[in-house]
This record gives structure tokens, sequence and C-alpha cells, in this order.
């Protein structure tokens, strides 16, 4: 994609056909007002990749031309709303730069988590679908406990160690669909769509329970670290919140209540006495 929200990622058409839209049951989403739910198509045909455009509403362009058919070729440039996609065969180095670009400007450089720029955009796009579908969307804060004692004593390197190895412990434990970032020092994030209240909240316990009995060693030496959560999902975010229409949800919702809501509850399970998991 060179022009759109994931501005930079690459996605592969290793598959037959790879369909594009609007609807979350696609292959490539792109939640624009003006991109229809079943847009347009690609298939894998022996050794060429053909776009097929599925009657939308508002068409489908390559290089700037609009298409029914088209087979496509090295550098073309697929134009459907205002989101340009830019076909890169397998072997073509241009592909390889854009995914490297991809992975710098969306993680984190130590923990190799999605960073907070990146997940703040992802989780705006989740809560905006959550509530057009009426879905489930939990979210859960992490944060270390006494994170700065542990580098005063033990040392940055090894703090920088500790981090490495949550988010590595973290990242095998969830599901691909789930969105896992590094929000700011040693505080993580982790963000369960179709994930109802009751099981982010076991989500959030097996990770504590993980981090506790894990044995953390640097130099030969055993460092004890515990993490607490807060948990909450969109509909409890959505209850504090007082909206006239479906409508008014969808425009004026903002992530970032919705992180405090989640917030004050790890501040809660902090000053309950650390290592625990509050909702």
């Amino acid at each position: 994609m060179i022009n759109g929200v994931d501005l930079g990622k690459k996605f592969s058409l290793a598959q037959d056909s790879t369909m594009i839209g609007r609807s979350s049951k696609v292959d490539i989403q792109v939640d624009e007002d003006s991109i229809s739910r079943n847009h347009a198509v690609i298939e894998n045909r022996e050794e060429n990749y053909v776009l097929q455009d599925l009657e939308s509403t508002n068409g489908t362009f390559v290089n700037d031309r609009p298409v029914t058919e088209e087979t496509l070729r090295d550098g073309d440039q697929i134009k459907i709303g205002s989101t340009i996609f830019k076909f890169l065969s397998g072997s073509n180095i241009e592909s390889a730069y854009h995914d490297e670009i991809y992975q710098l400007t969306t993680t984190d450089g130590l923990t190799g988590a999605y960073n907070k720029r990146h997940f703040l955009k992802e989780m705006e796009g989740e809560m905006s679908r959550s509530i057009r579908y009426d879905r489930d969307l939990s979210l859960v804060m992490l944060d270390l406990d006494g994170f700065k004692e542990t580098n005063d004593t033990y040392g940055h390197l090894a703090g920088d160690y500790i981090l490495k190895r949550i988010s590595q412990l973290i990242s095998g434990r969830i599901r691909r669909d789930d969105l896992f970032a590094r929000y700011g020092g040693e505080e993580f994030v982790l963000l369960l769509p179709e994930v109802q209240k009751e099981h982010a909240m076991e989500v959030a316990e097996n990770i504590r329970k993980m981090v506790d009995e894990e044995k953390f060693k640097f130099d030969g030496v055993e460092i004890p670290i515990t993490l607490s959560a807060g948990v909450a999902d969109l509909q409890e975010y959505l209850s504090n919140e007082s909206y006239a229409t479906e409508e008014e949800i969808s425009r004026e919702f903002d992530c970032f209540d919705f992180i405090k809501l989640v917030d004050d509850r790890l501040y809660r399970a902090k000053s309950e006495g650390r290592n625990r998991v509050c909702g």
C-alpha cells in the first residue's frame, strides 16, 4: 500500500485469489466508505495475476485507468477509493525495501512488538469495526511492577533483556488477530478483537502467571519480575458515554478514553498490591 491507512504494508498474493474490499471477511480489508464491501479480486492464473472489478460502486483503476479486468504488470498502481496499491513481483528488490520500511515504522526496535503509533492507528480501526458490526473488543494494559528499582539494581542492560523476553513470551501466547504493542517504557497493551471481557480477564491472568513463574536470568543472576494488568471491553466504554444515535458512536469514539478506562484499572491493580489483574 503506497497511499492509505496502512501505508507501507505489504500484502502477499500467494493464494489462488485475494479479495479486496470494506467487508471484514475479505483478504485485504480497507475501511473506507467509498470502497464497496467486495470491491475487487486478484486471481493467480498460472504465471499471471489478474485484477477484476466486482461491479463496485466507484470503480477500480490501474495506472489511473478504469478497468473491469486487467492482467497486472510489475509496478502497476491499483487504486480503489483513495487507497493505492503497487503491484510488485516477488523478485522485485523494491518489495523487500517496502517490507523493511514498514517494519521500521510499525515496530519497537527493542522488543519487536508493535510501537505505540501503529497500535493507536490500528485500535481506532478495530473500534470502528466493532461498533459498526456490533462485535466484542477487549483491551488489556500490562505494566511491570517496580521496574525502575529493577533497572537501578541490575542495570539497564538487564532491564532491556527483561522487556525483550517478556515481549517474546506474550507474543508466543496470543492469536494472530490480536494486537500486541509496547505502549511506553515498561508498559504494554494487548487488543483482543471479538473477545468478551470475561475471556480477556483469563488471557491477562494467564500472562500474569506466566511472567510470575518465568525465571529471568541475566549474567547468571536471577531477577524476580511480576506485572499488573487492567482489563476492559468496548461495551463498558460505550456505556460510560452518552450518544443519541449509532452514527454519533461511530463518529465520536475516542480510543484514548477507552485506554484511560483500562489504565485506571491498572492503577487499581498496582494500589491493591501489584502482581494482579483488575477488570
